[in-house]
């Protein structure tokens, strides 16, 4: 359906229509003259208001421009807004990850620096178990050649082929005798060793907090 279009009131004077004079001349020329002077105004008339509703329209496009770029400009404005926002957001999630991986790296050098202290330490005790190990292995060698050593010197050859008799019996009394002797010393050492046991047990073998 057509929308009506409004209606304007002329604002052209109302001109009487052209009485004709009894008894005279009718001028045709003046009526056609006063005929267009009205449609001429009427025209202008409609000219004027044309133009006043067209500059209205105007105003009105410019304030819906306006108010459109006013809106525009808030979106761009809150997307940028948004967009910094979310910038940040991912800023400081990538700082902490890698803040935490730094801690991570460090933990682990950490951890890789106290287990080769600790491999270090473990190698160097290892190393000296070994070498005082070997050190009491050789003592005990010593010990023992030692021993072999002194019995070898102590122990007499029997050379008892050639023997008679007689000289058998006096190899075995010798023989007893040493004997004798070696199981005198073994128990004096025996009885020396119980009484220093004791001593040091009882705390008899202390002298100003120092043992003898």
């Amino acid at each position: 359906v057509e929308e009506e279009r409004p209606k304007y009131k002329s604002l052209v004077t109302q001109l009487a229509a052209p009485k004709i004079p009894e008894g005279e001349r009718v001028d045709f020329d003046d009526i056609h003259r006063k005929r267009m002077e009205k449609d001429l105004l009427e025209l202008q008339t409609l000219i004027d208001v044309h133009f006043e509703q067209r500059k209205k329209e105007e105003q009105e496009l410019i304030g819906l421009k306006e108010r459109i770029e006013s809106r525009r400009a808030e979106r761009a404005e809150q997307q940028r807004v948004r967009a910094e926002k979310e910038r940040d957001r991912q800023t400081r999630i990538a700082e902490e990850r890698q803040r935490k991986e730094d801690e991570e790296a460090k933990k682990r050098a950490d951890d890789e620096a106290k287990k080769k202290k600790v491999l270090s330490n473990m190698g160097a005790h290892f190393g000296g178990f070994l070498a005082k190990a070997e050190q009491r292995r050789g003592k005990r060698q010593t010990a023992r050649e030692i021993k072999k050593k002194t019995l070898a010197e102590r122990r007499k050859a029997l050379a008892i082929e050639n023997l008679r008799e007689d000289g058998l019996r006096s190899r075995a009394k010798d023989m007893w005798e040493w004997i004798y002797q070696l199981e005198s010393e073994k128990f004096d050492l025996t009885e020396k060793m119980k009484r220093q046991k004791y001593e040091v047990i009882h705390g008899k073998g202390k002298v100003g907090g120092r043992w003898k």
